[in-house]
C-alpha cells in the first residue's frame, strides 16, 4: 500500500482545497452520484445524509493525514471493510463507490484536476478499497478497481 511521495503530495494538497469545504456537500455530491450511478446501493445506507456525510470525510481526513504510514492504517482499514461487509457491501460495490469519488473529486477541484492528480487518487482509492476487501475476506477472485 506504499504510495510515492509525490502522490502524497498531490492526494494531501488537494485535499486541502476540498476541507475548506462542509463536508455536507461535498457527501451530497458523493452519494448524490452514487444513487444516480447503483441507486440499489441507497438500501444500504440508515444514517441520516448529514451524518454519513461527515464519516464519510471524517475517514477520509485520517487517511489523507496519514498516507506517508499507511501502512499503520492496514489493519483499522481490514477492520473497516469487514464492517461494510456485514452492511452488505458486495465486492462490485466498490468499483462503484470508487468511481463516485473519483468524479466527485474531479467535479470539486474543477481546472486543479489533471492526469497525474488523477493517477495519484486512483491509486490511493485502489490500496485502501483492495485492502478493505482483503478485511471483508472475499472470494480470492478480486477484480481490478476502478
Amino acid at each position: 500500500m506504499q504510495m510515492t511521495k509525490t502522490e502524497i503530495n498531490l492526494i494531501q494538497n488537494s485535499w486541502k482545497t476540498l476541507r475548506a469545504i462542509d463536508p455536507c456537500i461535498i457527501g451530497d455530491v458523493f452519494y448524490s452520484k452514487l444513487f444516480l450511478d447503483a441507486p440499489q446501493l441507497r438500501q444500504l445506507f440508515h444514517n441520516p445524509a448529514e451524518e454519513q456525510s461527515k464519516k464519510l470525510i471524517n475517514m477520509l481526513n485520517v487517511v489523507i493525514a496519514r498516507l506517508e504510514n499507511l501502512e499503520d492504517l492496514k489493519n483499522d482499514i481490514r477492520q473497516l471493510g469487514a464492517r461494510h461487509q456485514s452492511y452488505g457491501v458486495k465486492i462490485s460495490h466498490y468499483d462503484l463507490v470508487g468511481n463516485a469519488l473519483i468524479w466527485t473529486l474531479q467535479t470539486a477541484l474543477g481546472g486543479d484536476w489533471n492526469d497525474e492528480l488523477s493517477n495519484a487518487w486512483i491509486r490511493c482509492y485502489t490500496a485502501l478499497a483492495t485492502a478493505m476487501m482483503q478485511g471483508a475476506e472475499f472470494p480470492k477472485e478480486r477484480k481490478t478497481i476502478l
